[in-house]
């Protein structure tokens, strides 16, 4: 039997946004297709893993949660080292959730890699009737930012797959591009670390760490 935690690549992505706006539960939805009503915020930093097949390879994503409170900012460049990808999140119900986007925009493009893959994500696209922020108009800011730009539903699973899926392939073409280029061994980004990270995780489980500070 092949073994199942054998993988070609693995990158680490991160999941950015305010507190409350489902990204823990987009974590356990792609990883576990899992959802909790009773979601507590948070604490610290918390990743879980899952593989997914990308033309032949072997892509293991290791997706990173962090709480949105201010008090755990002081995790921020520990928790974007060696990130290839980030999840930029709102609620569409909820306007202060997409204005703080710039903020947190601002913040990926202070500490991250500059050549970081960044999706902007509209959750919670079940609560239509409670809609503030119009899909067209976060459209246009991620265009405008040069973003990738999805509406999801970790309640009803609605584009969770394709968000992950999509920021994966995006970095995959990013990083097959760059290794056609180098004739090392290691796939590197572009700010020449190694896409690795540590702690890992085994596939499908959580790991947590503890608070930060």
């Amino acid at each position: 039997m092949a073994d199942s935690s054998a993988y070609d690549l693995l990158f680490k992505v991160v999941l950015i946004g305010d507190s409350g706006v489902g990204k823990s539960n987009l974590l356990s939805r792609f990883t576990r297709n899992e959802f909790n009503l009773e979601s507590k915020s948070t604490i610290g930093v918390e990743f879980a893993t899952r593989s997914i097949k990308v033309d032949d390879k072997t892509v293991k994503a290791q997706i990173w949660d962090t709480a949105g409170q201010e008090r755990y900012r002081a995790i921020t460049s520990a928790y974007y080292r060696g990130a290839v990808g980030a999840l930029l999140v709102y609620d569409i119900a909820k306007q202060p959730t997409y204005v703080n986007v710039t903020r947190w925009l601002k913040e990926l493009r202070d500490h991250a890699d500059s050549n970081i893959v960044i999706m902007l994500v509209g959750n919670k696209s079940d609560l239509k009737h409670l809609r503030a922020v119009p899909t067209e108009e976060a459209k246009a800011f991620a265009a405008e930012n040069n973003l990738s730009f999805i509406e999801t539903s970790a309640l009803d699973a609605n584009n969770v797959e394709s968000a992950f899926q999509n920021i994966l392939g995006e970095i995959y073409q990013i990083v097959s591009s760059k290794a056609l280029e180098s004739s090392n061994d290691v796939v590197r980004p572009a700010g020449g670390e190694n896409i690795t990270v540590s702690p890992t995780a085994d596939d499908g489980g959580a790991a947590k760490k503890g608070n930060c500070c």
